[in-house]
């Protein structure tokens, strides 16, 4: 079977598919020997531990398509969910992204309809292209795949609200998109109706610290969801792993990136790769 087969299959089966995220070559052969069915590539964890960058919009298709294929190479048959961001362009580059991803062997391909540069799902001040526009890379996708699923992701909920994240959701998904995924819905409540009114496969993101709440596996699965992706479970405990193995040799994190005692979101992972620099030189020049 191919990896989009294997991942159609799971889906049929109507049960939850958990996706931890993996983002190197211990993370992706741990999820396999731990006996995950499927697993995610997470663009931030690439961002962070790959390239020592925060997850806005930093890392370039090639890199992740590089890295895609390493992380395949370690699951061996447990299909791959790839962010692939924006698709890192206009349509034409689209089409590229897809077919490069398919050649790294991913089972899916995840798109969202962010401004480039893209921010992280659950950081303030994201910016959205219009559904028009996003219809034009998202079918382009549908066109050019040969194997892998699309999934088409909205980042509508925080800048426009839930109402227009649904919309957004069901227009992506009468267009084509094979599974959807409504980003950082804010309450329980959100979810639920999320699962109501979305008529399509849904993907749920669970994001320690992040916006969304995080429900039981059985929650979701009685709600309808297909797929429960927890993208920075792994990354976040090696990083601050790392951070106390540090701190026993001597080593001390100045403030303010010093976590307390943990991360408390993202932006505390990203702030230890350089998130304010980056945000104060993104600031500098915005235009």
């Amino acid at each position: 079977m191919t990896p989009g087969d294997r991942l159609r299959e799971m889906l049929a089966a109507e049960s939850l598919i958990v996706a931890p995220g993996v983002f190197d070559g211990v993370s992706a052969h741990l999820v396999r020997r731990m006996g995950f069915a499927a697993a995610y590539l997470t663009g931030a964890g690439v961002a962070a531990s790959g390239f020592g960058l925060p997850d806005i919009g930093l890392v370039t298709g090639t890199e992740m398509a590089e890295r895609a294929a390493m992380v395949t190479a370690a699951l061996g048959d447990v299909p791959l969910i790839a962010d692939a961001d924006t698709g890192y362009g206009a349509p034409l580059n689209v089409v590229r992204t897809v077919k490069t991803y398919e050649r790294a062997g991913v089972a899916a391909i995840q798109l969202e309809d962010q401004k480039f540069p893209k921010r992280c799902g659950h950081l303030p001040d994201k910016e959205l292209v219009s559904p028009e526009t996003f219809l034009a890379a998202l079918g382009a996708a549908l066109e050019a795949r040969t194997d892998a699923l699309i999934v088409a992701r909205t980042d509508a909920r925080g800048p426009l609200g839930i109402d227009e994240a649904i919309k957004r959701a069901n227009i992506y998904a009468g267009a084509g998109a094979d599974v959807l995924f409504v980003e950082a819905p804010h309450s329980a409540e959100e979810i639920e109706r999320i699962a109501k009114e979305v008529r399509a496969p849904l993907l749920i993101n669970n994001v320690a610290g992040g916006r969304t709440p995080e429900l039981s596996d059985d929650h979701l699965r009685a709600l309808g969801y297909r797929i429960s992706i927890h993208p920075g479970n792994p990354l976040v405990a090696a990083a601050f792993s790392m951070v106390d193995a540090l701190g026993k040799l001597g080593g001390n994190l100045p403030e303010p990136t010093r976590p307390n005692p943990t991360p408390t979101g993202p932006a505390a992972l990203f702030d230890l790769v350089g998130l304010r620099e980056w945000s104060a030189v993104g600031e500098r020049w915005k235009v």
